[in-house]
């Protein structure tokens, strides 16, 4: 990188940032912090986006593209199709509920205890992704930077604080429209780039060096493993109180179905263009480190200063996911732990501020969890964090939803755990071309399936 390049880099950083304070001055009361039943479409549609599209789907879309082709479509089309079904299936009833957070739905369904219990193993996967994301941001600074992994955590971890601090739902929304505005802009100029500058689509399509049974196959890691891997995008997004949290900040429901109609259109779209930044490093550089296949392209094919804003979106990328779902670890802690075992009667302004101090625990807590040897683990992991949320909550929330009273609370809370814990077991015991995601989901349908055939009786 160029002292142009760093530039570049730090008017988007400063835009984010001064976007971010000037959030927080609309916040007046923990209501406003969680959204408030304020947000326009596009902020609902800024927030899904904005938590959603990260590293994962931007950087590590394109390097497995780089290996596996269009088979690293998977991450955003399984995000986008799990919005669209929060969007149209479960916002009504989750509004009609009028809760904040799943845990508060959990309480009115089958108790306190089950209410504690989602909070907690939920959390878990949730905490997992935060702190892939803090390894993808530092990953990336450390690459086209001199920093140093300890500044690199430092400044990632500033930059998440900034993100959600201030505004939190709202932020969360102002600062998450104007990434999905920079993020669309940048990876979408590269994607159409790496088109134009190859020949066409033909050069892909027709270039040995990309067969098709591996570029333009989308299971081509296997169906067991691409279909687990949208499958879990979709049951994470259905259960991660992130998005749940920006679809109830909405003005009414029909705002709130058209951010999420709005955003499940988008996503799958980066994903596309990121894929054809992968294959396009493939055939012209294919002895680099795949997962730095976008940051090199962008250095070696945008103009400095245009360059330099675009890995600087790239990192406002990560650092929006990591902070969007700190924010939706923090409502969780504060309304449904804070609230109900600590103090009860605590003030609006009380809350905000615990609310706001929770946040920077968990960054806090996360960032040194980074600093550690687990990286490969927890990024290998953070896929897997998805289904993990998906395992504990799903069937639980849509029988709390759809089937209220059918299910003894006893049964709801044992599947929360068997889910996750079969999840977990298969993960070492099933072959690896078996999505453990499946194990750990039937067994939590099972449970809840004998709990229904119990509360009949």
């Amino acid at each position: 990188m160029t002292i142009i390049h760093h530039i570049g880099a730090a008017l988007v950083i400063l835009l984010i940032a001064g976007v971010g304070i000037y959030s927080g001055k609309q916040v007046t009361s923990a209501s406003d912090f969680d959204g408030g039943h304020r947000a326009s479409t596009g902020l609902v549609m800024g927030a899904i986006i904005g938590t959603l599209v990260g590293g994962s789907s931007t950087i590590g879309t394109a390097q497995l593209a780089y290996t596996f082709g269009f088979s690293a479509w998977w991450f955003t089309l399984g995000g986008g199709i799990g919005v669209l079904i929060l969007g149209f299936v479960f916002a009504k009833p989750l509004f009609d509920r009028g809760i904040t957070t799943l845990p508060q739905l959990f309480a009115k369904e089958y108790g306190e205890k089950s209410s504690t219990l989602m909070a907690i193993l939920n959390s878990l996967g949730t905490f997992l992704s935060i702190v892939a994301q803090i390894i993808s941001g530092v990953a990336l600074i450390t690459a086209v930077s001199p920093l140093s992994p300890a500044l690199g955590t430092a400044l990632v971890v500033l930059l998440m604080l900034v993100y959600v601090l201030f505004g939190g739902a709202l932020g969360a929304g102002y600062v998450g429209l104007i990434k999905t505005v920079l993020m669309y802009l940048a990876v979408g100029a590269c994607g159409i780039l790496s088109v134009v500058i190859s020949g066409g689509l033909g050069a892909f399509l027709d270039n040995p060096a990309l067969p098709h049974a591996t570029y333009f196959n989308l299971i081509a890691r296997g169906a067991t493993v691409d279909l687990g891997a949208g499958i879990s995008l979709i049951l994470g997004v259905l259960t991660t109180q992130s998005y749940i949290t920006a679809l109830l900040s909405a003005k009414n429901l029909k705002v709130s179905k058209a951010g999420a109609f709005l955003s499940a259109i988008l996503i799958p779209l980066i994903g596309i263009a990121g894929i054809f930044v992968g294959m396009y490093m493939k055939l012209n550089a294919p002895n680099i480190d795949s997962k730095l296949a976008l940051p090199i392209f962008i250095l070696e094919h945008m103009p400095p200063l245009a360059g330099g804003m675009m890995l600087g979106t790239l990192l406002i990328a990560v650092v929006g996911t990591g902070a969007g779902l700190s924010l939706g670890m923090s409502s969780i802690f504060c309304r449904d732990l804070y609230k109900v075992y600590i103090n009860k009667q605590a003030t609006p302004e009380r809350s905000l501020t615990v609310t706001r101090v929770i946040i920077a625990v968990i960054l806090m807590v996360c960032a040194l969890f980074s600093l550690g040897d687990l990286g490969d683990l927890i990024l290998g992991w953070s896929f897997m964090s998805m289904g993990l949320r998906g395992s504990v909550a799903l069937f639980p929330l849509c029988t709390a939803l759809f089937m209220p009273g059918k299910i003894p609370s006893i049964f709801a809370m044992a599947a929360m755990i068997t889910g996750p814990v079969f999840t977990l077991i298969g993960k070492f015991l099933l072959p690896a071309a078996i999505d453990s995601l499946f194990l750990g989901v039937a067994a939590s349908l099972l449970v809840m399936g004998i709990g229904y055939i119990a509360g009949k009786h």
